[in-house]
Formats: C-alpha cells, structure tokens, sequence
C-alpha cells in the first residue's frame, strides 16, 4: 500500500487514526502493530509470514543476548563457583548467531541471484538462479533489528520484554517500507508513554502532506521526463548505426544537453520521491506521537562529499558509521587499514542499496571521493585558498573585497565540485550495465556530436518550468521564507487556520493529480 494512494490516504489512514485515538494508551502499540500488519499484509501477503518470523526473532535475540550478558555480569563479581566451572555469558557468540541468520535472510532473497549470476559469467559455471522477488521493506527492517541486537550486546539499552511493543516498533508502517532506519533507543520510551496533543498532530500533518506533494506534484511529474529522455536515447543506441569516429548520425540520441537534463531530472526525482517519502514518515509517526530521525537535510547545498552524506540518507549514514566503520577502527588506525575500512564500508553501503555491479561500483566511486578529501582535500584547501578572517573592523569598512571575492570564488568551486560529483554517481546509480554507463558519460561529453536533439527538446521545454521548480525546492529559501511567515503576528494570532489551509490545499492538489494520473511507487521499494 503506497503513502501516495487514495485507498491509504481516505480509507486506510483515516479507519486506523480513529481506532488508535480512541483506544486507551495499554492498547495503542497493539492497535499500531496490527495496522502495520496489515499495511504490509495488503502489498506483500506472501512475504507478512517472513516479516513476522524477523520480529519474532528479533525478540528472541534481544531477550537472548540480554540474558548471557547477565551471566557475564554474575561472572564478573564471583567468576567461579564451587565446582570451579566458568559461569560467564556468552553474549559475543549470541549476537553473532542472531545477526548472522536476520542477516542471512536479506542475503538469501535479495542478493542470491545475483552472486549466482557472478559465479556463472565469471567461472562460466551453470548454478541455479533462486528467481525470487524481493521483499519490500526487508533492507530497512533487517538493519534496525542487527541495531537492536548490537545495542543490547553494548547495554546501550534494555531488551523488550514486551512482545507487542517490539513488534510495533519494527512494523510501525509509517517507516517500514523505506524508513528513516529508526533505532530503536530513539524510540523505546515512547513506546512505553507518548504523548498525542493537538500541536503535534497539526505539524505532523502539515510535514505529511509537505512530503505528499514532493511525491506527487514533483517526483512523479519528473517520472515521465526520465523515461522520455530514457527511451529515446535507448532506442538510438539500438537503430542508429554508429559510425567509425564513434558520432552518430545527426538527430540521433537526446544530444549532449539532453543527457545532462537527464542526470540532472532523474537526480532531482530520485530527491524529492525518497525526501518525500522520509517527510510523510516523519509527519505520521509525530501524528501518531513519535519522534522519528531526520533522513535528508539539503544535501545539495553540500560544500564537500563528506558533508553531502550527513545530509543524504541520513540514518543509513549512521548506521554504518556507528555498526560497521567504528567497529572496523574508524580513522583511529594507520592510512591504510583507514583506506580499507572506508572501501568495505562504501562498497557495502553501495550493495545495500541493490544487488548489482552498478550498485558496488557507485559505492566505491563514493568511496574514492570521500578518502580523497580526507587524505589530500584539507591541504589542498589551505594551499589554494590563503583567505584571511575578515573581522568586524573590516566589514564596518565595507568589507574586504578582495577577500570576500576569494571566499565566493572558493564557495563556488567547492559547490560545483559536489554537485558534479553527485550528478555523476546517479548516472552510475539509475543504469544497470557497464555498457550503459559508458553510453551516458560518453553523452554527457559530447561524443555523440549533436547539442540536442527535437525530439529531446520537445520533451524537455514541456518540463522547463517543473526543472525550475524542483531545483529551487532543494535549496533551503522556501524553509527560510515559512519561517519568516510563522514569526510574523500574523501567524501567531491565526497560524492554526493557515496551517490547516495549506495543509487542505496540499491534500487538494496532490488528489487531483493522483486522480489524474497513474501511481508511481517509490523509488526506493526496490532496494
């Protein structure tokens, strides 16, 4: 069942706010548990049995390794008893099986065919393909249980005892499909008392319909610019002869600024389709009187890739930050442990988004970036920008100009830099072959000779104002502009009435189009 639906927005959402604002608190995580039972029941009946079984083991594990731990503490204070047999835990062990079978089944459904595939094009080997779909959400729910088993192991927090309240806390349907990855120390006292008043339902409602309308008033009208320009350009590669010096016939392709409008549409959709989804997360689970974590923060006005990712994917970042990176050693080791760990953590990260080359090579192109501004960025920006502070006294004055240019100068570079940086890792990211790869940069650098193409040019004046649109909405002035307006009188005498117009006009406008046209799933349900 999609966020962006009409049976999720009049019939499902509704029948379940009622049920659950009239039911007594003891009551509510039961309630909440089998909504989201049956949110997942609706699009994956097949796959409800698998997610109850991660559940189930999920308890188990945390109660499991909470129990060894206990004996480890019992050991620590009499480590031997009278028959001089050890009584510690065994805790690292437990972990290690219970993470190892949740881990095992994301690895089974989601990544099987494809290994099988490797080994066969590799040692041109005959092993069976499993041929099984993937199961949604199995990638968000399968990490923020090895969390819960992690954190327990660590005492970081308690384990559930409380079949119905874990339960609820790994289905809870707002962010089951494509999260945000919600640990679940974020949320374990709310579990047990939360609070639901009228102030926080009213601006969990205004961020779920803020991300409804990134959805489907953006993301979902960028979808058929990608596919246009998408089939076009497939359909020359496969018509159109190739001549010796590698340039197509005139008319051929999208031409060169059709494959940049590309990279830059398909971008600013995969953007606003899972920002979108992470606001309409957020916004239910305040609703329902959770705090969730934020997801994304303008990534694109990142002035660095490091930077770009504490803003992009958010808790993903954290994630393997805090369960892989750390463990791994960190950057507390020698440059080139420090080097593997930042290749095996982004080569993960980029297969965790999707079993496919494609997948593992944009990971490790993050990977490249990301140690190259560790090891050589920080003096590069000392040696080539040599800019003074420019003090109060000089901006009494007038500033210095010199340096103010310096600093605008060095902005500009490092923002073009990120945002290159980016367009070319989604390049990697939407295509599957290396073929395709090479076809889309040989186009972003003009090999196919054409500038643009009509065909291209149609589709993409048709889309012109929408581009617009969508690259000023992933900058921060339209937050900057509502937060002027609530700090007007105008919006404390009556910001309650201009919150529930914007919040009635955003829900108008978003039914009409989805009405008007047909669904389009996230993007991000298939990973």
């Amino acid at each position: 069942m999609l966020f962006s639906s009409i049976t999720f927005l009049y019939y499902f959402l509704p029948a379940v706010l009622v049920i659950y604002y009239l039911t007594p608190a003891k009551v509510k995580n039961l309630i909440l548990f089998l909504a989201s039972f049956v949110f997942y029941l609706w699009g994956e009946p097949k796959y409800s049995v698998l997610l109850l079984f991660s559940v189930t083991a999920g308890y188990m594990g945390g109660r499991c390794i909470e129990y060894q731990r206990q004996k480890k503490c019992v050991s620590a204070a009499d480590p031997a008893d009278r028959s001089g047999k050890y009584k510690g835990g065994h805790d690292r062990l437990v972990v290690g099986i219970f993470t190892a079978m949740t881990l095992g089944l994301l690895v089974f459904f989601k990544y099987m065919d494809f290994l099988a595939d490797s080994v066969n094009r590799i040692l041109g080997t005959h092993v069976p393909m499993v041929q099984i779909a993937l199961p949604v959400g199995i990638s968000f729910y399968t990490f923020q249980i090895i969390s819960y088993y992690v954190d327990v192991y660590r005492g970081e927090v308690a384990a559930e005892h409380n079949f119905v309240d874990f339960a609820a806390y790994v289905t809870m349907f707002p962010q089951l499909i494509a999260g945000p990855i919600v640990r679940f120390q974020s949320v374990q006292a709310e579990l047990k008392h939360r609070e639901i008043t009228w102030e926080k339902t009213g601006e969990g409602a205004a961020r779920f319909v803020c991300g409804l309308c990134k959805k489907v008033l953006i993301a979902d009208s960028l979808a058929p610019l990608v596919s246009a320009l998408q089939n076009i350009s497939e359909t020359a590669a496969k018509t159109e002869a190739v001549v010796t010096t590698g340039i197509r016939a005139e008319g051929a392709g999208i031409g060169t600024l059709g494959y940049w409008v590309l990279a830059l549409a398909f971008m600013l959709q995969l953007y606003y389709d899972f920002s979108g989804y992470s606001d309409m997360a957020i916004g239910l689970g305040k609703i329902l009187g959770f705090t969730f974590p934020e997801n994304f923060r303008y990534p694109f006005i990142s002035k660095s890739i490091s930077e770009f990712w504490r803003r992009w994917h958010m808790t993903l970042g954290g994630w393997f930050r805090d369960y892989l990176y750390i463990p791994l050693g960190g950057n507390r080791v020698s440059v080139l442990r420090w080097c593997f760990n930042m290749f095996v953590v982004w080569l993960l990260s980029g297969l965790w988004h999707g079993a496919g080359w494609n997948f593992a090579l944009w990971g490790l192109y993050f990977g490249v970036f990301l140690s190259a501004e560790k090891l050589i960025g920080k003096k590069w920006k000392e040696r080539s920008f040599k800019i003074a502070d420019i003090s109060a006294n000089n901006d009494s004055n007038g500033g210095n100009r010199k340096n103010m240019f310096l600093i605008c100068a060095r902005n500009s570079i490092e923002h073009g830099y990120v945002l290159l940086v980016v367009l070319f890792s989604f390049v990697i990211f939407r295509v599957e072959s290396v073929r395709e790869i090479k076809e889309q940069f040989l186009g972003l650098a003009g090999s196919y000779g054409n500038a643009m193409t009509p065909m291209a040019a149609y589709e993409i004046k048709s889309y012109l104002i929408l581009l617009l649109i969508a690259c000023a909405g992933a900058t921060p002035f339209p937050a900057m502009w509502v937060q002027r307006l609530k700090n007007t009188n105008m919006w404390k005498k009556s910001g309650w009435l201009l919150q529930s117009c914007y919040i009635l006009t955003g829900l108008v406008l978003a039914t009409a189009f989805l009405l008007g046209s047909s669904v389009h799933p996230f993007l991000y349900f298939r990973f």
